[in-house]
């Protein structure tokens, strides 16, 4: 059984003696039909190791891509190759940035036996780039991972931020200026915002993040996950005591649901390696970020999830603005926090509708927006979650109203609003805070039903405000929300809100 390649983002490294996806074909298709790209996707999806990968086929190294799609189709010649990651997360000033960069061109000059003829460093990489085509007389490869990395290190800090910004614009611009030398460039980073210096500094880069043809490029497909984990599946499940059916199906709950074209979907491959080394379910990919500057940005944002996901987004949304100015949905669907649930096309534009991708992510992010938006201690959401879950199990739907209200009467008070929409929303993120499969507005053939929890028993809820519970178990009956699940046990509940005393004062249940 091949090794889980966790943590190795090294194409050479990987394909002697881990298991290897081969994404070769979308790479061939990269270098064959085009020079200048740009990708971005979410942190821990795989950008370092394609970057790796192009490395190693554009350095001729034909003998690793044994195996592989592209291996027969490639010339592997050696081309002078450029390779820069911008990412470094001890770097915590523009000088330090500055410092750490100098020195990687510098390291670049040595290991090609090059001098630089000045200290500045736009000019010293557009030597660089001449100089190397020179040498080999070849044309120069030119890969930058993270692209952004040093602006997104200084968020909090405007200042700083702005000093790396100016500096990154000058520093790509000589690409632009080099392009008689240039064979191909690759760039990589979690957001794509006009000033930020690429791409008002570069604008022939093509932005293939929403392309069809490369939205399966990184992570894993289901196909790819079950043909290449195979004993790994066959080995979990039977530690886990459960059918590699069911294993695939939770699977699938919990990790797939990442979509970069509003179609097709991928597994982060970063939680899937996980939890093949663990053999449980956790919260791998959430966890492993930079949970307190998300919790001072949902804080200072007062971000909800109602306005997350309320309204379709357009490709231009995601290339209009600078980073501190983005919208939020944007803003997270870039970092992987939301992602593409479909998309509707109005004449030649297409529009994304936005989700939570799965229920990592969506349990994770509700506890943070219950923690950082309505002041819930964690000691007291993380008991909440468990009464709610072991409800769930034991058809306890009263138990599951009553710790709703138990939540909602620990806000306080002054954070309520007298909106219907306040409360599916809060609802929704406390029942996805308990890791249910639940989900928000679930659309019917008739209309939309507040909230539907999915699990071995179907719940779904009808919220009103000032109304009745009546009235709301109304609504489910002559709406038929019922209809798609009817090969499952229902139960239908109506809950009716008091403005007044801000919380549930009737519920009433049915069981289909």
């Amino acid at each position: 059984m091949k090794k889980l390649p966790i943590g190795v983002q090294d194409f050479k490294e990987l394909i002697t003696d881990y298991i290897y996806i081969d994404k070769t074909k979308y790479l061939y298709e990269l270098i064959t039909s085009g020079k200048f790209y740009f990708l971005s996707r979410p942190r821990r999806f795989g950008k370092s190791l394609t970057v790796s990968t192009l490395y190693y086929l554009f350095k001729g190294e034909k003998e690793l891509f044994k195996g592989t799609y592209i291996y027969d189709k490639w010339e592997f010649k050696e081309y002078p190759v450029i390779k820069i990651d911008m990412s470094d997360n001890t770097l915590t000033t523009y000088e330090e940035f500055i410092k750490s960069l100098y020195d990687k061109i510098n390291e670049l000059y040595k290991e090609e036996e090059l001098t630089p003829t000045t200290d500045d460093l736009p000019t010293m990489f557009g030597n660089l780039i001449k100089k190397l085509s020179q040498k080999y007389e070849e044309r120069t490869v030119i890969l930058i991972d993270e692209y952004e990395s040093p602006i997104l290190e200084h968020l909090n800090n405007k200042e700083e931020a702005e000093k790396v910004r100016r500096f990154l614009r000058e520093f790509y611009k000589k690409i632009k200026s080099k392009d008689e030398y240039i064979k191909f460039v690759f760039m990589t980073g979690i957001t794509k915002f006009t000033k930020t210096g690429v791409f008002s500094a570069l604008n022939n880069l093509n932005d293939i993040s929403l392309d069809k043809t490369y939205s399966q490029m990184l992570g894993y497909t289901q196909e790819e996950l079950e043909e290449n984990f195979k004993e790994h599946i066959k080995e979990t499940a039977i530690e886990m005591k459960m059918e590699e059916k069911e294993l695939l199906k939770n699977l699938k709950m919990y990790y797939n649901g990442f979509s970069f074209d509003g179609e097709d979907s991928v597994y982060n491959p970063f939680s899937i390696l996980q939890f093949f080394k663990k053999r449980k379910f956790q919260n791998y990919w959430f966890e492993s970020g930079s949970p307190s500057f998300l919790y001072e940005y949902i804080k200072g944002k007062k971000i909800r999830y109602e306005d997350l996901v309320k309204y379709p987004v357009s490709e231009l949304d995601f290339s209009t603005r600078e980073i501190e100015e983005a919208n939020a949905s944007i803003f997270f669907t870039q970092s992987g926090y939301l992602t593409f649930k479909g998309k509707e096309q109005y004449g030649m534009e297409y529009e994304y509708l936005l989700d939570y991708p799965n229920i990592e992510v969506k349990n994770s992010f509700s506890k943070m927006i219950l923690e950082a938006n309505y002041e819930l201690e964690r000691g007291k959401i993380k008991e909440i979650n468990k009464t709610v879950w072991k409800a769930i199990k034991e058809k306890d739907i009263e138990g599951i109203i009553k710790e709703i209200k138990r939540i909602i009467s620990a806000i306080p008070y002054n954070l309520h609003k007298k909106e219907e929409s306040y409360y599916h929303s809060l609802i929704y993120t406390i029942l996805a805070s308990a890791g249910l499969n639940v989900t928000a507005e679930e659309l019917t053939n008739l209309g939309r039903s507040d909230i539907v929890i999915e699990e071995d028993v179907i719940y779904i809820m009808e919220i009103k405000i000032d109304k009745s519970a009546e009235k709301a178990l109304n609504q489910i009956k002559e709406m038929k929300y019922y209809e798609k699940y009817k090969e499952k046990e229902i139960y239908i509940i109506g809950i009716n809100i008091n403005s007044e005393k801000r919380n549930i004062d009737e519920y009433k249940i049915e069981k289909i």
